[in-house]
């Protein structure tokens, strides 16, 4: 449980998120040039985990920066379990209740035929998890980051925010969607959701990350 005013720890965690992509961005070409061609997610995540943990100035940033983090869940008995795999975490300090997760999703993966948006994915196998309490349960902010393989940053973003809305029942969206200034080529926007069932509210932040060399899909 997160200790102290929720406000506190909402502004801390939201410039802490443009922070950390600050730096994503700076070490990115880096971690473009170790990935094979059409990555996996995890592959992706595995080397931009390393790369970004090599970075000082990163560093500076957080206590541990974690690949497949596992959060604990609690019984009525106080005994501990695990919640799954979250795709990375920032961790504040030693306290492992206190993160910043990050949740990875490809998009605009090009597939036999064409290119898949996989914006449904995004929402249903990832925005969902925090709205469930999976993923940073009694935090109040989440974060999800995209992968765009074909580097056209802007295409996903109005695919993503077309799947939540059309979905906004499923993630118990509150309101609008938000748009924030974007870090480097990353355009950023926030979504509230009501969590399921105890309809406390969580921000989820989210950056979508173009690949610099993919080549755009013709219109």
């Amino acid at each position: 449980m997160m200790a102290g005013d929720p406000r506190a720890w909402t502004a801390r965690f939201r410039t802490l998120d443009m922070r950390f992509l600050e730096r994503v961005v700076a070490v990115w070409p880096r971690c473009v040039k170790l990935l094979p061609p059409n990555p996996e997610e995890d592959t992706i995540t595995e080397n931009l985990v390393a790369v970004v943990s090599r970075d000082a100035q990163a560093r500076r940033l957080f206590h541990h920066l974690e690949y497949h983090y596992e959060p604990f869940g609690y019984t009525s008995e106080g005994r501990a379990f695990s919640k799954g795999e979250v795709d990375m975490a920032l961790l504040l300090d030693q306290e492992r209740d206190r993160y910043l997760a990050y949740e990875c999703k490809r998009l605009n993966v090009s597939r036999a035929g064409g290119t898949r948006s996989l914006a449904t994915e995004y929402v249903i196998e990832g925005v969902r998890r925090f709205v469930t309490g999976k993923y940073a349960a009694d935090l109040p902010v989440g974060c999800m980051l995209g992968y765009v393989l074909d580097g056209d940053a802007s295409d996903a973003q109005t695919k993503v925010l077309a799947a939540i809305v059309a979905r906004r029942n499923i993630v118990g969206l509150v309101g609008e969607p938000e748009h924030h200034a974007p870090v480097g080529p990353l355009p950023r926007f926030s979504s509230r959701h009501k969590r399921t069932p105890s309809g406390v509210e969580i921000e989820v932040r989210h950056a979508l990350l173009p690949f610099p060399q993919a080549a755009r899909r013709p219109r």
